[in-house]
């Protein structure tokens, strides 16, 4: 639970802007305890919101479970959700709302500013993955049990076109309307470059402000 005033401090956290920011993984989770990011960023006056959204690690099997298939959709509405309490609770400035993630995260990021239009003022995104074809189809050859995995999780995006245009941010473009930060390893191998190159390309092609950073 959030408190909605700082303890020990007569400062409350009132209508602040708020930095949703989900953890990669997906299948990981948010720890309580030091974050230095999420400090620097409150240090800086933003709210910052992590949610555990269905398939997060560590609440049990039946919860871990309940994102499968949800990639994407589910799970993205669960953090959503949890933006929706920080705006009720009074804690987040409904106009100043932002969405920052790597990896899963950095999908997330690009998920939420294509399939939320209107709530996000900008998004964050590091090495997400824009096309999950792109992602599958370039894992590394030695990873063919972490393939599996994903398959059984989100599905057969390599070979489910339909899948794949529903799930991928690349094929939603159209969506989004804000300005975005996309940063990417030149030789990630996970997440293959090609993933955030297409997706400036389309950015581009709709005149959306972006600022892309490789990094070598």
């Amino acid at each position: 639970e959030i408190s909605a005033c700082l303890v020990g401090s007569e400062m409350c956290i009132r209508d602040r802007p708020l930095i949703l920011y989900p953890h990669g993984g997906p299948w990981s989770r948010d720890d309580w305890g030091f974050d230095p990011f999420t400090q620097w960023l409150a240090n800086r006056g933003y709210a910052v919101l992590q949610v555990n959204f269905r398939g997060s690690t560590g609440f049990g099997k039946a919860f871990l479970n309940a994102g499968n298939h949800q990639f994407g959709l589910g799970m993205e509405d669960d953090m959503i959700d949890g933006v929706k309490w920080a705006i009720a609770q009074g804690i987040a400035d409904p106009k100043r709302i932002a969405i920052m993630g790597a990896s899963a995260g950095g999908y997330a990021t690009l998920r939420g500013v294509s399939r939320y239009p209107d709530l996000f003022r900008c998004g964050v995104d590091q090495v997400g993955p824009s096309d999950l074809k792109i992602l599958f189809s370039s894992m590394p050859a030695g990873w063919g049990a972490v393939k599996t995995r994903w398959v059984r999780r989100i599905g057969d995006v390599e070979h489910d076109e339909q899948l794949n245009r529903e799930l991928s941010p690349l094929y939603h473009v159209d969506q989004i309307r804000v300005p975005m930060l996309i940063g990417q390893g030149a030789n990630d191998p996970r997440v293959n470059i090609k993933n955030s190159d297409v997706m400036i390309e389309a950015l581009r092609k709709k005149n959306i402000p972006v600022t892309y950073i490789v990094y070598p």
